[in-house]
């Protein structure tokens, strides 16, 4: 029994050694008795000099591209497969087949871009069925195209819902388009693939 009194006390005065006196005064100040939290041992440990201290992403631009996103596209060829997720692997959960349908992108992931049509439904396709490309989808029946953006002007052709068009230009409530060789300017609530208040040029 004197033995385990004696080598307790022994261990006792070693810890009590070991570990670091705290002023009172100073746990006073932080409005406690408790002593202070001691610091871990990786804040401790010094950054690497090679670390590298990367900016925040910017949320309006795609982490491959650096592109705007949103921002629109359209499909290069007459079938896409519009994947679950950004690879082979996922399951195909739409088909678009018409080439030229004007997409939006939404995100980015390697060769990898998430779209979406003007019902919203789409998926991840692969960077290269995708071009630069602008198009627009007309979205009232019976669209009236322009001479000129002008209410007023002369009506060159009509254009039914859901025809697609090569976008030329716009202003902020026109835009200038293409649709089976006859061009003019549509207003720009009438289409889809392209933003309220955006200038092309």
């Amino acid at each position: 029994m004197m033995w385990y009194r004696v080598g307790f006390w022994a261990v006792s005065v070693c810890l009590a050694l070991l570990t670091p006196a705290i002023p009172l005064a100073l746990a006073e100040e932080a409005g406690s008795t408790a002593p202070p939290a001691r610091p871990t041992i990786e804040a401790a440990l010094p950054m690497p000099a090679d670390a590298a201290v990367l900016p925040p992403h910017d949320p309006t631009k795609g982490a491959v591209t650096n592109l705007p996103v949103p921002r629109y596209v359209s499909l290069k060829t007459n079938e896409g497969n519009a994947r679950r997720g950004p690879g082979l692997s996922h399951r195909v959960d739409w088909v678009f087949t018409r080439a030229g349908i004007p997409l939006r992108v939404t995100a980015e992931y390697e060769n990898w871009r998430r779209i979406e049509d003007a019902e919203g439904v789409g998926g991840w396709v692969h960077y290269t069925l995708l071009s630069g490309v602008r198009s627009v989808l007309v979205t009232q029946d019976m669209a009236e195209v322009r001479a000129n953006p002008k209410e007023d002007a002369e009506v060159v052709v009509q254009a039914e819902q859901g025809v697609v068009g090569k976008l030329l230009e716009c202003d902020p409530d026109w835009c200038r388009i293409a649709i089976d060789g006859y061009k003019g300017w549509v207003e720009k609530a009438s289409l889809w693939g392209v933003d309220a208040g955006e200038l092309v040029e």
